[in-house]
């Protein structure tokens, strides 16, 4: 499997990545993709691509940050979920990466939710269960998560140090 970490909407993979993003996540998560491009000038964010054997396999969007690396957006092309891909993908991730990992999940009140929290609990993120919101990208409201975090659980101390410090520029691209 191949790595490709891009900076430009120009790349033969983005738009199989972008409707595969279009796909999995719900229209209130979600960027236009006129602010996806502009986030491509931000030293800070990453949008890498995986491919095997010239087949996109899914991506992993993310932020480099100061204490944290932060999962934005992580989703394995539906025809390829199930084989062992994302696992590969966020195994990998993990291992090149130094600083603590912090990802979003919908609460445990659905089959589905419960099912993607065991799936990063194999991997060894931790579920920490401190009040946590962010805002929609379509209105005014607040949508309720949890944050999982890797190697261990963190404080609510640090993750609301992780929420004034970043989400400004998280949520505001």
């Amino acid at each position: 499997m191949r790595q490709i970490s891009l900076n430009t909407i120009d790349n033969t993979y983005f738009y199989s990545a972008w409707k595969l993003y279009e796909e999995a996540f719900p229209i209130y998560e979600r960027r236009t993709l006129k602010a996806q491009t502009k986030l491509f000038g931000n030293h800070s964010y990453k949008f890498d691509l995986f491919v095997q054997d010239d087949v996109f396999i899914g991506f992993i969007l993310w932020w480099n940050f100061k204490d944290f690396q932060y999962i934005d957006h992580f989703a394995v092309s539906k025809l390829l979920r199930n084989k062992g891909y994302g696992a590969k993908i966020l195994q990998e991730f993990i291992k090149s990466n130094s600083k603590p990992t912090l990802l979003e999940v919908e609460l445990p009140d659905s089959p589905l939710n419960k099912r993607r929290i065991k799936f990063y609990e194999r991997l060894g993120f931790k579920l920490n269960l401190h009040n946590y919101k962010v805002p929609s990208s379509i209105d005014n409201r607040k949508i309720d998560l949890l944050v999982m975090s890797y190697p261990e659980v963190i404080s609510k101390e640090k993750l609301n140090q992780f929420v004034v410090n970043n989400h400004p520029t998280i949520f505001n691209s």
